[in-house]
């Protein structure tokens, strides 16, 4: 997969266009993901157009935490066949776009768009006055296919990454997965530690997360690790280790089960099924390795009734 960032200099040729946001690549992106790499069969190029800063950043004091970070999105969809990943600068500029200007210059001009596949919300362009109904009308113009998919439900929810944030954000993790159609997982490669899990007769994988990273509330997870392509149901621990003393930031530590290969400087995926139980304080190392061994239990039974 070709991946262009940060620059505006590239020419492509002959594409079919996905475009949004596509934080979390959630069962709403994957229909128009999907879409794209069904016409490369026909000698197309299946590109996914989105900003390397989310749109919201620019005019926001606060950084939104995304459901994946700009590597971990690579990563899922390099894995998925996609040609090409444009992660377009969102600068002031940009942002000031007119829509038709945006068509002539970036989806015809850069992209060379055959075909161009977006949600029935999707805007763009100063003001997001663009929308799909000038898409459509433009499409006329220059030449380009328009595919246009409705929002998808769960029950009586649309399916979207705002709830799907929330969802996490509040530890639902079951929710949340079943809106993302696979489960929510951190991507890193594995850091030393303070070797405390170790001492406690359980060793961890530990990562630090980028700080644009939503994580749930610190607590402990029923978790399946995969390395080297490999799966392995485990427990993490998400937080600040507060009973060996604070961690400046929020750590991710899992104990896979019957695991003992050294993992460290490796690359592993970390999935979360659900939440067993908020992180505490105990009084002492006993107090602590007692229950790990009972969220041990818990992890075990819960792959036990949810085979992964």
């Amino acid at each position: 997969m070709e991946y262009i960032t940060g620059r505006t200099d590239f020419k492509l040729s002959n594409s079919v266009v996905s475009l949004g946001k596509f934080d979390g690549l959630h069962r709403g992106h994957q229909l128009l993901l999907n879409k794209i790499l069904e016409q490369k069969k026909f000698g197309y190029q299946a590109v996914m157009f989105t900003f390397m800063y989310h749109p919201q950043n620019l005019f926001s004091e606060k950084e939104l935490d995304l459901i994946y970070t700009e590597e971990e999105k690579k990563y899922i969809l390099q894995k998925s066949g996609l040609d090409v990943l444009v992660s377009y600068p969102f600068t002031e500029e940009t942002a000031s776009m007119e829509p038709e200007q945006f068509v002539k210059e970036v989806l015809i001009d850069k992209l060379d768009s055959k075909m161009i596949v977006v949600g029935r919300d999707f805007c763009f362009g100063h003001q997001r006055k663009g929308n799909v109904e000038l898409l459509k009308k433009l499409s006329i113009t220059y030449g380009y296919e328009l595919v246009v998919y409705d929002k998808i439900m769960e029950g009586d929810q649309v399916i979207s990454s705002s709830f799907i944030r929330s969802e996490i954000a509040e530890g639902r993790l079951e929710n949340a997965n079943q809106f993302l159609g696979n489960p929510y997982t951190i991507m890193g490669v594995v850091q030393h530690g303070r070797k405390i899990g170790h001492t406690l007769g359980f060793p961890t994988t530990n990562l630090i997360p980028e700080k644009n990273k939503l994580l749930p509330p610190s607590g402990v997870y029923a978790s399946i690790t995969t390395v080297n392509g490999r799966k392995y149901p485990g427990v993490t621990n998400i937080g600040f280790n507060p009973t060996v003393g604070k961690t400046p930031e929020k750590r991710v530590e899992t104990f896979i089960f019957d695991f003992n290969s050294d993992l460290y400087d490796t690359f592993i995926e970390v999935a979360l099924y659900a939440r067993e139980r908020g992180e505490v304080k105990y009084q002492t190392l006993d107090e602590l390795r007692a229950q790990m061994k009972k969220d041990i239990v818990y992890g075990r039974d819960y792959f036990e009734k949810h085979p992964y």
